[in-house]
């Protein structure tokens, strides 16, 4: 695990014990740092009672408790929040704000600790979209072309809970908008913003509220540090005025000063990347790229990380290609913004779709109904899509259940058809989660 001298002899407050919440609570007490913890979840305390580390354990202490009104928070250092917890109503940040006590998470703890760590480079990634798939292959190239890395934040473990990198290593981070807004000093060698659109309104103001949060992570940028960004992100919501990065990139030009620097890497390359495949994964591809050649790595290097990079679970997973049928894994896909760049990707869609919608609306996937060559709706939203699918001439078949629709699929498919699982809707209709969705969806494609 990670830990720093700078965290002995404090007291630190731990509220949320989920895994970054015990990675938190493991690493404080490895550095000699005293622990106090809370979740009103029983099960999250016990998996918190087991940590110790040389005689130390964390107090699991009832005043922390929302029964209590807090009033004990100005006794700590510092409050370590889980990016669950919403800062904007929670009466813990409330009263930690109250009280002085700074509100941070595990993010600013590694952020604090990497001047004991061998000397490295740390990438971050943020952005509303694509934020996964891209640290994702920005680690798999740099692991590929032989660079000591790891992936962390918001993917993968903890961060706090890796072991250090050696001497030239890269950590490689997602963030969301929530770890940013618990992190005062993390100082990215390269910060990355994909793209920002509406999103988690609930915890922000405004739209210009949540943006702002983004851009935090070019704020804690110096000067000699490099900001990457596409155009339209970048200018049009005022990061460039923020930023004290001494540099920008910008990557929806990267293809361009690709071929104009190597003659190598270019769009019509895409066909032989198959885990990213349609037009968003370009703008995810360029991010990488532009990451990459910044931190040193060449065309060659670039292009076998791109070709033998083997995606992600759940966000367009080719799972199956069975007599000239291919089977992909979009369960991720929870809304029709993230479903639209699926089927824009295939040119001949048999689209399972449906669950708990969150609109009455086909969104973004209208403008590729084009690729449908028939949907096969399911869960409880699936007789509203079918509806609006029919109206706009889509052959639409109501399956209700994911088995159903899997095999409807498959029987109806011809070769060079594309079975796509991105259901546009979340899953807690019939399932646990997305990845529990999508887990079905694989046995059942590999049992056909």
């Amino acid at each position: 695990m990670i830990t720093a001298k700078a965290f002995a002899g404090k007291h630190y407050a731990v509220y949320g014990l989920a895994r970054s919440g015990i990675a938190t609570i493991e690493a404080l007490l490895a550095s000699g740092a005293k622990v106090t913890a809370w979740d009103d979840n029983p099960d999250a305390r016990a998996k918190a009672e087991m940590c110790s580390c040389e005689g130390r354990s964390p107090l699991l202490d009832p005043r922390l408790r929302g029964d209590t009104g807090f009033n004990e928070i100005g006794a700590f250092d510092s409050l370590v929040l889980s990016p669950g917890v919403p800062l904007n109503r929670h009466p813990i940040a409330q009263a930690a704000r109250a009280a002085g006590v700074e509100i941070i998470g595990d993010i600013e703890l590694f952020a604090r600790a990497r001047p004991e760590l061998p000397p490295h480079k740390v990438v971050g990634i943020t952005g509303t979209n694509g934020k996964s798939t891209t640290t994702a292959l920005i680690h798999h190239i740099l692991k590929t072309a032989g660079v000591p890395t790891t992936m962390g934040g918001n993917i993968g473990l903890p961060i706090l809970a890796q072991e250090p990198l050696p001497e030239g290593g890269v950590y490689v981070l997602e963030l969301s908008s929530y770890q940013i807004d618990l992190t005062q000093s993390l100082d990215c060698d390269v910060a990355v913003l994909l793209n920002i659109t509406p999103d988690h309104l609930d915890r922000y103001e405004s739209f210009e509220a949540y943006a702002a949060s983004k851009a935090r992570l070019f704020e804690m940028q110096t000067s000699t540090h490099t900001a990457v960004a596409r155009s339209a992100d970048w200018w049009g919501k005022g990061a460039q005025e923020k930023s004290k990065a001494g540099h920008l990139d910008v990557f929806d030009d990267a293809f361009h000063n690709w071929q104009a620097e190597s003659g190598a890497i270019g769009v019509f390359e895409q066909p032989q990347w198959p885990s990213l495949q349609g037009p968003h994964n370009l703008l995810n591809v360029s991010a990488a790229m532009s990451t990459c050649y910044l931190l040193g790595l060449g065309g060659e290097q670039i292009r076998d990380g791109l070709r033998t990079y083997p995606g992600l679970p759940h966000r367009m997973e080719r799972i199956r290609e069975k007599d000239g049928v291919l089977f992909v894994n979009d369960s991720k896909a929870t809304n029709a913004e993230a479903a639209a760049p699926a089927l824009a990707a295939y040119s001949k869609v048999r689209w399972i779709l449906g669950g708990q919608a969150k609109t009455e609306s086909l969104g973004d996937t209208e403008a590729q109904l084009g690729h449908v060559v028939k949907a096969y709706t399911i869960g409880e939203a699936g007789p509203m899509f079918a509806r609006l699918l029919r109206d706009l001439a889509v052959p639409a078949e109501e399956c209700e259940t994911l088995e159903i629709a899997t095999n409807r699929a498959a029987e109806d498919s011809l070769p060079g058809d594309v079975v796509l699982l991105s259901p546009a809707s979340a899953s807690f209709d019939q399932f646990r989660d997305f990845e529990a969705r999508g887990d079905r969806f694989r046995e059942l494609v590999e049992g056909l």
